[in-house]
Order: structure tokens, then sequence, then C-alpha cells
């Protein structure tokens, strides 16, 4: 029998009345506005409204280090919240919108997958709300601010060299990536080179993820700096007067959106920043809420623990003042495999033959990136629960591996098959995140806000990724003392670097040592709320493959939508 297909599965969806999902997250009818028959958003009012209910406990989903057809982090996250429904809890998901980029390039959607799924999965991977053009419009609205200003005489004195605001768009397209604008006559502008981001990698979007209201985030838009004068002093978006049009296009953005599971588990939807440049999590808005509508708040993180979740903790729980109470780490029989070194998995193409032979000694090879991830999250002072996500052609043997591992490190481990079993697959792994939540913790940020960047960016290299040490290229170096004199010091790190290797180079797997890490530019969200320094070859813009996913999306005779996944 061929297992269905995720969006067969998602149409064949009993959706509960999304008015009843509210309700039974105890969230009153003003709070709400309908967005269609099946998607709300949410007043920020009820975070204020919703402070006396009792909070849930807070766990976030992350993950090992994945290959590069991830590891099933989000179908994990919606099969747990599921899960809860089973064990007599009640549960609410927050997670990221996805990026269309991702979803027509390679990587296709983000709504869980099988019998884990947020739907109508198509409203999700697509434009949802509308959220994603609010923020790519309010970003290049301060491009575009920007340029004129310098056609309009520069008063403030914008260095055309020292620019740092580019223009952003939800789609991967590796040719905007340099560009030259301005070309043609006097009038048509000041011709300078720039490029394009995918929205994803905006700082809007990131200061969006972060904001705790509409005030908080009319300050982070103003503070964005888009360029620096010739005396190196920053010049900000509140300085072009162009802040309040900006906030005034993310009013609504900036409620959180309300959706269901395939068992109609509520799920909130907002914001998508980057896994790779920015903060990779959802908004800490919708956790507020989220903490106050059940038992139990999952919230996921981008990658592995390397990467959002050390970002939940440093940067997003520094905002919202939360501290989560147990983790989840996906791990996968084939993730373990490909940190062995022995076989080579590319995206978009078949697994090894040899990779889904049954090898425990192949899971055994790979293990080190289980552990050090698993230390990731216990140098947080947070209970981590090993979610081994369970594929069909898995064998008993290979998953008792990884048991005996995370056992190994102490730490609660259960096989989960929410994939093809929906929530009831994921009895054993809801149970024990129920027991590490109510072990006593004691959450601990990796740093004090007003320890120096480079000393933020060692701790980080050293205690999180395993690395001797730091080296700075020469305009790295440069930037870290400019944000320093500008006083921009006291912000968070937020590191960019690839997913596929706890280590700044995709090809070292496992959890390699003996490695130093090249920080080869730094940036500054100021707006946002953190500096990000750039290790190795990082691209803000991705590009599309060879076989897109677009290729396969269309519509049937029906008018329904084909091909997305």
């Amino acid at each position: 029998m061929t297992f269905p297909t995720d969006l067969e599965i998602a149409r064949g969806a009993k959706l509960k009345p999304i008015d009843d999902v509210a309700a039974d997250m105890g969230l009153p009818p003003h709070l709400l506005e309908p967005y269609g028959r099946d998607v709300m958003k949410i007043g920020l009012g009820a975070i204020h409204e919703l402070s006396d209910a009792p909070r849930a406990k807070y766990v976030l989903v992350s993950a090992i280090t994945p290959t590069p057809l991830g590891e099933g982090k989000t179908t994990t996250t919606v099969g747990l919240g599921q899960g809860f429904k089973h064990v007599g809890k009640q549960a609410t998901i927050a997670v990221r919108q996805p990026s269309m980029g991702p979803t027509l390039g390679i990587k296709g959607g983000a709504a869980g997958g099988g019998y884990a799924q947020v739907v109508p999965m198509e409203l999700l991977n697509l434009h949802l709300t509308g959220d994603m053009h609010a923020v790519t419009a309010a970003h290049n609205l301060l491009a575009a601010m920007v340029d004129n200003h310098l056609h309009q005489g520069n008063a403030l004195g914008l260095d055309v060299g020292e620019i740092t605001w580019r223009r952003v768009l939800d789609m991967n397209d590796r040719a905007l990536r340099n560009i030259v604008i301005g070309l043609g006559a006097k009038a048509d502008g000041v011709t300078r080179q720039t490029g394009f981001d995918i929205t994803a990698a905006s700082e809007v979007m990131a200061a969006l993820a972060l904001t705790t209201g509409l005030d908080d985030l009319r300050e982070r838009l103003g503070r964005i700096v888009v360029g620096y004068t010739t005396d190196g002093e920053p010049v900000t978006a509140e300085q072009l007067e162009t802040a309040g049009a900006m906030t005034v296009l993310l009013r609504e953005a900036i409620k959180p959106n309300l959706m269901q599971t395939l068992e109609n588990t509520p799920v909130l939807v907002h914001c998508g920043p980057f896994g790779n440049i920015a903060t990779g999590n959802s908004s800490v808005v919708a956790d507020l809420i989220g903490l106050r509508t059940g038992d139990y708040l999952i919230t996921e993180a981008g990658f592995g623990a390397d990467m959002g979740a050390e970002r939940f903790f440093n940067i997003k729980c520094r905002v919202s003042g939360e501290a989560p109470d147990a983790a989840v780490l996906v791990a996968t029989v084939r993730a373990l495999k490909a940190h062995s070194g022995k076989f080579k998995i590319v995206a978009g193409k078949p697994l090894p033959a040899d990779l889904l032979a049954e090898n425990p000694d192949d899971v055994h090879a790979g293990a080190a990136n289980l552990r050090k991830q698993i230390e990731n999250i216990r140098m947080h002072g947070v209970s981590p629960v090993v979610a081994i996500n369970a594929f069909p052609g898995d064998f008993a043997s290979e998953h008792a591996v990884i048991r005996e591992i995370a056992e190994e490190m102490g730490a609660k481990v259960a096989v989960s098959t929410h994939f093809s079993d929906g929530g009831a697959g994921a009895v054993e792994l809801a149970e024990a995140v129920a027991e590490a939540a109510d072990e006593p913790s004691e959450f601990q940020l990796l740093y004090p806000s007003s320890a120096p960047l480079r000393e933020k960016i060692e701790t980080i290299a050293k205690r999180v990724y395993g690395a001797d040490g730091v080296s700075y290229a020469p305009a790295a170096r440069r930037q870290l003392d400019r944000f320093e004199r500008n006083g921009f010091g006291d912000l968070p790190v937020c590191m960019a670097k690839t997913h596929l290797s706890i280590s700044s180079d995709p090809k070292l797997l496992g959890a390699p040592t003996g490695w130093t890490l090249p920080v080869r530019e730094v940036r500054a969200s100021v707006g946002a709320g953190f500096v990000y320094p750039i290790c190795g070859d990082m691209r803000t813009m991705p590009g599309l493959g060879s076989a897109p996913a677009a290729t396969r999306i269309d519509l049937d005779d029906d008018g329904e939508i084909v091909g997305l996944s």
C-alpha cells in the first residue's frame, strides 16, 4: 500500500471550526479577527487579558545537526502537540511561517508531514495572511527612503560605500544577490552597488519576531541602522523619518495567526526569521499568548541545537523573560549514520542504499553529534528529551543504539511514530516530555549582556561549537570595534554559520574538535537587537537548484493545487 502524500492527507482533514479552536484555548471572540474560514489573527490584547491564567509548561523542540533533507523537527513538534491530547493534556504549538523561497525551491513546505501537519497546509506554505508581504514592504520602504535621501541631497551625510541596508524578496533568486541600481538619467537616482536578501533574513522580520508589542516594535524599527556617515556615525530609520510608516505597514502582521493540526490542536503561526542568519524562532508575542492557553506550549527553533536552540535561549528568552521547562532533541537514524562520515546525502537525490540497510554500528559511529547537542541543551540548565523520529525503513536495533546513547548521557528518550500514526504515535514522547518539564530546572544564559562582543562570540564558539578559538578577518575586527564605539556592545550575538555542521565547515561531521571558527564579517541588527558574526561562506539570498519544487506545483482540472509538499 502506497503511503498518501502530505497534501492528500491534509485534504482529508476534518477541520474544527476555528472559532471553536480559539474557544478551547480560552480566547474570547473580541480578540479574534477571522481570515477566511480556517485562520484567525489574535489581537495583542490577549497578552494582558490572559495574564492571570495558569502558565503552561514551556517546551522547546530542537534537533541534532540535520542532513540536507531535514530530520522532521516540525513534524515532531506537531506530533508532540497532538500526543498530549492522547494523555489527557492540552497543548498549544508555536511555529514559524514558511518562506516561499524554500517552499518553491528544494526544501518544500514547513507544515509538518504525514499525520502530523498544520492545516490547511496550502495556506500555511503560501501567502497565509500576508505577513511575509508586509515585512517585505516595510523593509523595502526603508530601502527606497535611503535612496531617495541620497537623491535629494544626502543631508545626513551617508557614505554611499557604507550603506548596509539592502532590499528583500521572499523568493530564492541568486541573480539578485549583487546588483547595481540608479542606472539611467540623474532623475533615476544615485548609482551604487547593493543587493537583495530573502525576506526571512530581513532585520524587520527579526524585529517583528522579537518584539513584545506595537510600541516596542516602533522603537526597534527606529533603531535600525541603514549605514554610516563618512565620520563613522550610524544613520537610523528614525533619522530618515521612516520608522512610523514601517510600523503602520506591520500593524496587522504583528498579530499571531491561529491555525490547527490534523487532530485540531491549536497552532500559533507567526514570523519566519532565517535559521542560518537570524534567530530562527517564531515570535515572542505568540509564545506570550500561548503560554496562557493550555498545559503545554511547544515552540520550535530552527536547525540543530547549536543554532536555533542557542538563539532561543540566549536571545529570545533574554527578550521575553520566560524560561523553558524542557527541550526536545529530535534525532533520526539517517542523520546519525550521516554523521559517521560514511555516506553522502544530497538534497533532491535518493538516499544511498547502504545507509538504508540495517547497521547499528553506523549509528554508533555518528553518536558524537547527539552527545554534543545534549550537552548544548543541558549547559543552559534545561532538561533534554531525545525524540527518535522513526522512519518506516528504520530498524529496532538502530533505535536501540540511540536510546542507549541518550540514556548514557542521562537524557530521557522516546521513539515517536507520529508521521505515520499521528498523536497516538507520540504518546511515549509526550509522557517523557511531561516528566522532564516537571523536574526542577535552573535556566541560565550563556553570557551576560555586559560582556564584550568578542567574549560573547568566543563563549559560543568554544562552549557550544567545540572550537579551539576564533579568528577574525581584518574587516570583522574593524566592525566589532565600530559597534563597541557606537554603543552596540551590550547586544547579544546571533552566529551566522552553516546548519550542516556544529562547526563553520559543512564538511565537518559529528562533533569536530581541533578547529578555529573564522569570523569573516560582522553585521549589526540594532533594531532587532543583536549583532551577527558571519562565519564562513554564508548566503543571505538562496538560489534555486537544478530541479526546483516549483516545477512540480500546478493546478489540476478541478482547480486544486498539486505537487505542494
